[in-house]
């Protein structure tokens, strides 16, 4: 297959093309308009999805090294520099196989500002592709920021009652714990003179300044996890945010997080990443059991399936900090798997709210004599969401716990408490609104998933089950990434 030239700058551009002709459409037809945006958004991240099956088909598993490299000067020493490894090459594919499915799930649900809507999408489409794509510290960092900026629209504008809240909140969190972070990039500029991170992998900063930049970049990736106890914005957010918006915040943007800590705390500062280590335990393993038990005592579908994204990254951030190749590609194929299946839960719930108009557990019940098809979907990714055998679920969190365990025993053990605190509330959430007694009438004329919404989630179904039983297809990708990381870290300090 013949390479497309400026493959990486191609895939994470095209949406910008996309967004233009949505423009375009509406300045030649206003009445026609909002049909066009869907069908030019759908049309374009399928044209994504596809480059991005092309890049994955050329790309080489068994190099260790970025490729695909694109690298041009910019600007005052900064440079147009963009590669892909076995790690981001593999979000880039998330990224572009979520995108559709959003645009399909929004198809009928979105009626005000359709053209705005849809173009906001695209935009933050390219913003994603363009941080797992950046090997340049201030090309990553515009494309890192750049993401706030469509997803504060699409919760502000689409949102909930309290959407202008939640909007505020989420780019207020966010934007903060990015300030420490470009403080720590200019400070490594000036004292390296390059912005190309993978010369800032091989440069040895001082003990001293370790723990300082350390601190800068986690201040700034783990607000956007979120870990805890900085997750508070992510529930109000999700609730408030349309169904596509949570799909994807949860899908794709709490991930920009945990691949920041792989591309820059542990290679960049290993002293520090062990030093602080004990710290990451910590935090993670009060985001797994607290967050679930919080979880447990929601009323609200959304942010009950808010509150277990942040214990599942828990498992993500322990994995990362454990640092060996186990404990790494656990945290990858972790958030991998989380993205396919935290989406598919949102969509669940965006499914009943579309009919019903409420995310109110209590005013549920019933629904498997209504909707058995529904009711088939929901369990499998309930389950896939608690960690069964078979499904990609299971995969990520024996993965994380594997490689923890040799370095903290307790951490392991606290991980392995939270499997068990998320069949709770899974399972309790999965009873009460499913099995039992119809007692809310206006459900008794509830149907059930319709051909759209079927083709939405089968490409969902078959990614959980078939990383479930071949994970493979991620680790096989990863494993020289992996192994090229966690070697250099472990040689550093000394492992």
């Amino acid at each position: 297959m013949p390479q497309i030239p400026f493959i990486l700058s191609v895939v994470t551009f095209l949406p910008l093309v996309g967004a233009g002709l949505i423009l375009l459409a509406g300045l030649v037809n206003k009445g026609r308009a909002d049909g066009a945006a869907r069908w030019i958004a759908l049309i374009t991240t399928m044209a994504v999805l596809a480059v991005s099956a092309v890049l994955v088909m050329q790309f080489k598993p068994e190099l260790a090294t970025y490729q695909f490299v694109e690298r041009y000067d910019w600007f005052a020493g900064a440079q147009y520099h963009m590669g892909v490894d076995g790690i981001s090459i593999l979000f880039v594919l998330l990224t572009a196989f979520l995108m559709p499915i959003c645009i399909l799930a929004s198809w009928t649900t979105i009626k005000d500002r359709v053209v705005d809507y849809m173009i906001a999408f695209l935009v933050l489409e390219t913003l994603v592709i363009g941080v797992f794509t950046s090997l340049d510290l201030f090309l990553f960092y515009i494309f890192f920021e750049g993401t706030l900026v469509p997803m504060f629209i699409i919760i502000g504008v689409w949102g909930g009652a309290n959407r202008i809240y939640a909007s505020y909140k989420f780019f207020l969190y966010t934007l903060l714990g990015s300030v420490l972070m470009l403080l720590a990039m200019l400070w490594m500029a000036a004292e390296t003179g390059t912005t190309s991170i993978p010369a800032l992998k091989e440069y040895a900063f001082s003990p001293a300044a370790q723990p300082l930049l350390w601190l800068a970049f986690f201040a700034s990736f783990a607000v956007k996890m979120p870990m805890w106890p900085v997750h508070t914005w992510l529930p109000d957010a999700h609730v408030q945010a349309p169904t596509a918006g949570s799909v994807i915040l949860a899908g794709i943007l709490l991930k920009l997080g945990g691949y920041g800590f792989i591309l820059f705390n542990l290679p960049m500062f290993p002293d520090a990443s062990k030093m602080f280590a004990p710290l990451v335990f910590v935090l993670s393993a009060i985001a797994i059991v607290y967050t679930s038990l919080v979880a447990f005592r929601q009323t609200d579908m959304k942010k009950l399936i808010a509150y277990s994204s942040v214990a599942h990254m828990g498992f993500v951030t322990m994995g990362i900090f454990a640092g060996n190749a186990l404990g790494v590609q656990g945290a990858v194929f972790q958030m991998l798997s989380h993205g396919l299946i935290s989406g598919a839960l949102f969509l669940c719930v965006g499914v009943v709210y579309d009919r019903m108009h409420t995310r109110e557990i209590a005013l549920y019940g019933g629904l498997t004599a209504r909707m058995p098809w529904f009711a088939a979907i929901f369990l499998l990714f309930t389950m896939a969401n608690v960690g069964l055998p078979g499904t990609s679920g299971f995969i990520g969190e024996i993965l994380t716990m594997t490689g923890v365990y040799g370095v903290s025993t307790w951490t392991a053990l606290f991980a392995a408490s939270g499997v068990i605190f998320s069949a709770v509330y899974a399972l309790t959430l999965y009873r009460n609104v499913m099995f039992g007694e119809i007692t809310n009438p206006a459900m008794k004329a509830i149907t059930d998933v319709d051909r759209r919404e079927l083709l939405i989630f089968a490409p969902l179904i078959i990614g959980t089950l078939w990383l479930g039983v071949q994970p493979g297809l991620v680790l096989d990708y990863t494993a020289a990434s992996v192994e090229a990381l966690t070697s250099a870290y472990q040689l550093a300090i000394g492992g």
